[in-house]
């Protein structure tokens, strides 16, 4: 592996995130030049669908509004992960931690602006380890998150065979695009569009779905076994998506969230005030009060019905590459994961956007496909994938697949691709492990997708009560500012950790010193405690009533 400056000592104290189990503990308990291998030449492939602030809002987790027919057939042929939980709600925190596997308390990354192989340690990344055992390894659209935070290279040329892909049409993403009822041109956050009359005459997730089949066919008859990983912009904002898609979702069948004001008992600190919202030109039409608004209904709506278009768009993207690899013959020897760097509050607690430790902000679709474990391999002329229209109102609900109730967590990505390919799985990191080049925090998810009985029971329990999933938060100060959504590292003053079980979600908001990378948990700025079955919507905090009133009996040690 490549030699990089060392990283900075480890904090004093170690591990943050093992501090805070502590704390919890007494509270609850080009593609030839591609290096080639000969043990990988059998390998299964691997193609990992990665899309932008994509919460569970799928028919396969059993939303009924939402049409998204080709994500639910790779359901259908899938397991499907019902808990699945990112470990910061931002897109360069997140995709780093489950792109090295390791937690931003080691990446350090909590920002946008530092590199984690000069800033934390020379991490190996998912890419760069089946690069390593022999794979040709690809990136299209957005994998790692662009600038800084991947050396404005996407990790090249550690991660990659050669240089990712990005579309040329990404660069109009936050440009006057948006048409208004002005006539003119705006950078709107609603933003349907005619594709025709864009620049270039196309959008960033469709020429992103066109490279990844180049690819593929360029694959299809080499000798390496190829890692290929697609990411998706929609639905991040602004929502530019074609404009037909809108009347899938007419506005009169549009709900407001079902908790959509600010609840009485959310500590300031814990509220993120959606300002990259209201940078956009409609939104600030609105004169909306900061930080909690409220948007007006009417446009609370058409915020809803746009980030349902834009998903049931992102499907048919997923649905024509799905597609291509059937036509290709690949599915019967390609492992297909599927999930998202974070959620998107769409106004539930009166928020919007990521930014917070919510279920809504870190839940994630989770799912993987595995050749002849998780379905049947496809016979002769089969096709496991066939596009699927979503505008084709008689087409049939899809079998919801295999679903595992366990919470889980996006640093085991690592692991169990690694592992559901052949792969040696990478070793548990010890504590700290700056100085670890290849290890994992994440457990390996296989015990999940050995399967084989395709009729036996759809929903596998496992353990839940065992799981557990871990999230948290930066924020610079107590009270919602101009910074608290997305704070940088000097300015961060304040950590929310939060674990999330199958019974509570309880969050810690604690001082942190940026300098250290060092949360101190004797000073406690303000806590919240969930639970689950009398308060699924996490609207209200019994973290005081706890302190006060004693521990209720399933949280005590």
């Amino acid at each position: 592996m490549s030699q990089m400056p060392p990283p900075p000592p480890p904090p004093p104290l170690g591990w943050c995130l093992l501090a805070f189990s502590l704390l919890l503990g007494s509270f609850c308990f080009s593609l030839e030049s591609a290096a080639l291998d000969s043990s990988a030449t059998d390998s299964l492939n691997v193609l990992l669908i990665i899309v932008d602030d994509l919460r569970p809002s799928l028919g396969c987790y059993g939303d009924n509004l939402v049409r998204s027919p080709n994500i639910d057939q790779l359901a259908s042929h899938s397991v499907l992960f019902q808990n699945a939980f990112a470990q910061q709600a931002v897109c360069a925190p997140s995709r780093v931690s489950f792109l090295t596997g390791r937690r931003p308390d080691t990446t350090r990354l909590y920002d946008f602006n530092s590199y984690w192989r000069v800033h934390s340690g020379n991490f190996s990344t998912i890419p760069q380890y089946f690069k390593e055992n022999g794979y040709v390894t690809m990136s299209v659209g957005k994998v790692f998150h662009p600038g800084i935070s991947s050396n404005h290279s996407d990790d090249s040329p550690y991660s990659w065979s050669f240089p990712p892909y990005h579309p040329s049409s990404e660069k109009y993403e936050n440009t006057k695009t948006c048409r208004g009822q002005d006539g003119k041109l705006h950078a709107n956050l609603l933003c349907p569009v005619d594709v025709a009359d864009v620049p270039e005459g196309t959008l960033p997730d469709k020429q992103s779905t066109e490279e990844a089949i180049r690819l593929l066919e360029k694959m299809k008859t080499s000798a390496s076994p190829f890692f290929l990983a697609v990411g998706y912009h929609k639905p991040h904002i602004p929502f530019r998506y074609p404009k037909e898609f809108q009347k899938l979702y007419p506005l009169e069948n549009i709900t407001l969230a079902p908790d959509p004001q600010v609840p009485d008992g959310l500590p300031p600190v814990a509220y993120n005030p959606w300002m990259d919202i209201r940078e956009r030109e409609d939104v600030q039409a609105l004169n909306i009060s900061v930080p909690y608004g409220p948007i007006p209904v009417d446009f609370q709506r058409k915020i809803r019905q746009s980030y349902f278009a834009s998903v049931s768009y992102l499907d048919t993207e997923v649905g024509h590459l799905l597609s291509a690899l059937d036509d290709l013959h690949l599915t019967s020897n390609t492992i297909i994961a599927f999930t998202s760097d974070h959620g998107w509050a769409l106004g539930e607690h009166g928020e919007w956007a990521k930014y917070s430790n919510f279920d809504v902000a870190t839940r994630v679709p989770l799912m993987f496909y595995v050749p002849g474990k998780t379905a049947p391999l496809p016979g002769a002329g089969e096709k496991l994938f066939p596009y699927q229209d979503p505008f084709d109102s008689t087409s049939e609900l899809m079998d919801s697949g295999r679903h595992v109730m366990d919470l889980v967590e996006l640093v085991s990505l690592f692991p169990t691709l690694a592992g559901l390919s052949g792969l040696q799985v990478p070793p548990r990191c010890p504590i700290p492990s700056f100085h670890v080049e290849l290890c994992r925090e994440g457990q390996s998810l296989q015990k999940h997708l050995q399967l084989h009985d395709f009729e036996e029971d759809s929903y596998f329990l496992g353990n839940p009560r065992e799981s557990i999933a871990y999230s948290q938060y930066p924020r610079p100060a107590d009270f919602p500012q101009w910074n608290s959504d997305k704070p940088s590292l000097k300015d961060i003053m304040i950590m929310g950790y939060s674990i999330r079980t199958i019974d509570y979600r309880y969050t810690v908001w604690v001082g942190f010193n940026p300098a250290e990378f060092l949360a101190n948990f004797s000073d406690i700025h303000a806590g919240e405690l969930y639970f689950v079955d009398s308060d699924p919507l996490q609207d209200h905090n019994v973290y005081n009533d706890s302190q006060h009133g004693g521990l209720p009996h399933s949280l005590k040690p």
